[in-house]
């Protein structure tokens, strides 16, 4: 008798800085969204399509769910999270080893919310020297708290992600693949292009100018030369973050912009000519207006 092929999505969930982008480019092995060392890189709900034997999983990685959402842009990350797991047939919470605060837990109670299976991820296990205090730690989250199965991985080490997804796809539903075996995301170029062009930015600006700027294509078309021209904007809400995005000379943004050329390319598989343009929008990061031009709703 053959085992019924399965096929539903998982809503990859947590606080900011677990390492849930990193996990879901593992599972899918494509860069689908952007990894940065900071915490709130990921803005919008991004699907990644794996196709294991057997069965095809649609991951649903989301921004950290944010406890206080003062401003229009935290409440529309909140609301991609809550999207997310209204929308999915299993929920894998990631938490950081040794570490469970207020906002891990409110992350729990979203999930509590909906009767859907949930799988509980601890991941950077490889950053405990001493192995056994894992152990202690789960027996804590676990004794009011429940999880359908517990998972202990190293996203950034790809450790521990086959028993992961043996459980993920043991709990989804039967039923025919919705993409093609080829297909890694739902996402269009431009969005990806746009993400890269981000991720430099996260990686190469001060500790709070990152979270104040954002990008949006002007253009994208591909020239009679195989090569792939794009007009970006970078957006920022002072003019003084401006200077400091075009850098002396405009070499911080010359630098961002030869960077984030290189990924795309990498994406794409060809030559990419990529012209950046630094602008001010004011509070754009509380507006709800710019919001939706920059495609956060």
């Amino acid at each position: 008798m053959s085992t019924p092929f399965r096929c539903g999505s998982v809503a990859i969930v947590g606080r900011p800085n677990t390492g849930k982008s990193t996990l879901l480019n593992a599972l899918v092995d494509a860069h689908v969204s952007i990894v940065t060392p900071r915490p709130h890189t990921t803005r919008q709900r991004i699907l990644g399509i794996a196709n294991p034997d057997g069965g095809q999983i649609l991951y649903l990685d989301t921004p950290g769910l944010h406890r206080q959402a003062r401003r229009a842009i935290n409440r529309s990350l909140n609301r991609a999270v809550h999207a997310a797991i209204a929308d999915a047939d299993l929920a894998v919470q990631v938490v950081a080893a040794e570490l469970w605060d207020d906002e891990d837990a409110a992350v729990y109670a979203a999930l509590a919310e909906r009767a859907i299976p949930r799988l509980l991820a601890v991941n950077k296990v490889d950053r405990v020297r001493a192995k056994p205090r894992l152990l202690p730690f789960v027996e804590t989250l676990t004794a009011e708290r429940q999880w359908d199965e517990v998972f202990m991985l190293s996203a950034h080490r790809r450790e521990g992600l086959a028993e992961l997804e043996r459980g993920i796809l043991a709990r989804l539903p039967v039923g025919e693949a919705r993409y093609d075996a080829d297909t890694f995301t739902d996402r269009s170029e431009r969005f990806l292009a746009a993400e890269l062009v981000r991720e430099q930015l996260m990686r190469r600006l001060g500790e709070e100018l990152p979270y104040a700027t954002a990008v949006e294509i002007e253009s994208f078309k591909d020239r009679r030369d195989g090569v792939t021209e794009i007009a970006a904007t970078v957006w920022v809400e002072r003019e003084g973050q401006k200077a400091i995005v075009i850098g002396a000379g405009g070499e911080r943004a010359k630098a961002i912009g030869s960077a984030a050329r290189l990924g795309i390319e990498r994406l794409l598989g060809r030559r990419v000519f990529l012209k950046l343009w630094v602008k001010v929008r004011k509070d754009w990061s509380d507006d709800e207006a710019a919001l939706r031009q920059f495609g956060y709703e």
